[in-house]
């Protein structure tokens, strides 16, 4: 730790490196953070931010997501921030002058359970709330438009049109550009190394390469965001959790403009992808890692020395009944990554408790991507010193009281939490 008073001796230690100051320092470059800085900049043109990333944009969590923008869905919290993204989307695309190309191939929910059918009536439901189509197939319809799926054991098919899918990368550039186009400084290969503080309020910032000064500092650093945290004596409650899916070959069965499938009784999901599927299961229990033994560079991580494959040949059976080619199709592609996953499936977000001057964007649960937009519009809005527009009570940081995120009880609470999923 660092208090403020200390910084000059901090300085001198850097050997004439500079302080600079900003009004706003980002931590982290993956969409949250891209996201923050474009709302930000949108919003206070007279304001000065930085984004500092110690690899490249938008390549940890990112760029290694399914990226399923599902609007409907039993969270509500996480409606209003999607519709965000969705809309903040088409703003870009305008001031780029250039496409997203989002994928509007709606999503099916299939139910084959009896309880799975009351939670599917329950999500009709919150369409209805929340002014977005949707309704029931027939089997024959839905095997016309997923000549992939086998239809036999579901009692209801639920259809949501709108629902999307995208490029995670291409989304978190965008808003990189955009907020770059407004004056937003964003440096690559900058590694921030510590949070500068006087008692409970933060300061600032030391990095590689300099001492930045802030009125607000926030923690956007994906997987590692409790490594700083830590600093101020609060337990981020979050924790590193492998999420995994693979791609299979090319077939006439995965036509391209075919929705995006949820199966809660397979725990799983699929969509199309470069004319194969693209799809995931959850494991019984899934990988997990302290964020003090995750690399800093995400790739030098081996998530499965097998490709995914044993937890594939495990859990197979269960996406079998729904996909039976499954066991005929070539694995192309396999991808893996780190998602911040909390107990309760849902982000953190909003102001650390007991510090000033301190933000943290963290906790994706694997819809990351999603709620991109209400994310980086609440975080901006709140670092700006304006009320939020959007509900993050869900989201406190401090809704589990003091918890020791790095503890292998609390790492174990958070894997659980993706092994039960049922949704995308």
């Amino acid at each position: 730790m660092m208090a403020l008073d200390n910084y000059l001796k901090y300085r001198s230690l850097m050997k004439g490196r500079s302080v600079e100051k900003f009004d706003l320092v980002i931590i982290g470059g993956g969409i949250f953070g891209c996201a923050i800085a474009y709302y930000y900049t949108k919003n206070n043109p007279e304001k000065q931010v930085v984004l500092l990333e110690r690899n490249e944009l938008n390549n940890a969590a990112t760029s290694r997501a399914a990226a399923l923008m599902t609007m409907v869905r039993s969270k509500r919290a996480y409606i209003p921030l999607t519709i965000e993204t969705f809309k903040v989307a088409k703003d870009m695309e305008v001031e780029l002058g250039e496409t997203l190309d989002f994928k509007e191939v709606g999503m099916m929910h299939v139910a084959a359970s009896e309880a799975k059918v009351r939670d599917l009536a329950k999500l009709m439901e919150i369409a209805k709330e929340y002014n977005q189509e949707a309704y029931y197939l027939t089997k024959e319809e839905a095997q016309n438009k997923t000549p992939w799926l086998k239809v036999d054991e579901a009692l209801k098919i639920g259809f949501v049109p709108n629902e999307a899918y995208c490029d995670p990368y291409m989304l978190g550039t965008f808003f990189a550009r955009c907020a770059k186009n407004r004056g937003a400084k964003i440096r690559l290969g900058v590694e921030v190394i510590g949070l500068i503080h006087d008692g409970g309020t933060v300061k600032g910032v030391k990095t590689s390469e300099a001492v930045i000064m802030a009125e607000t500092v926030v923690d956007a650093a994906g997987v590692w965001a409790p490594l700083l945290a830590k600093e101020m004596g609060v337990g981020l409650p979050m924790a590193p959790v492998r999420s995994q899916y693979w791609i299979t070959e090319r077939a006439d069965i995965f036509p391209a403009n075919s929705p995006m499938v949820l199966l809660p009784d397979a725990q799983a999901y699929a969509r199309p992808e470069g004319g194969g599927l693209l799809f995931g299961i959850r494991e019984g229990k899934s990988l997990v890692a302290s964020p003090k033994d995750v690399p800093r560079d995400i790739s030098d991580f081996v998530f499965s020395a097998d490709e995914g494959m044993e937890d594939l040949f495990e859990n197979g059976e269960r996406l079998a009944r729904f996909f039976p080619a499954i066991y005929d199709m070539g694995i192309k592609y396999y991808v893996a990554g780190f998602s911040g996953y909390t107990p309760d499936s849902q982000l953190v977000l909003g102001d650390v408790p007991g510090t000033k001057g301190f933000l943290v964007a963290s906790g994706c649960c694997g819809a990351g991507i999603s709620v991109a937009g209400g994310v980086g519009l609440g975080i901006a809005e709140m670092a700006s010193g304006r009320p939020n527009p959007l509900d993050f009570s869900a989201f406190e940081i401090s809704r589990f009281g003091d918890i020791d995120p790095f503890s292998e009880e609390w790492l174990n609470k958070c894997a659980s939490s993706r092994s039960n999923k049922v949704s995308g």
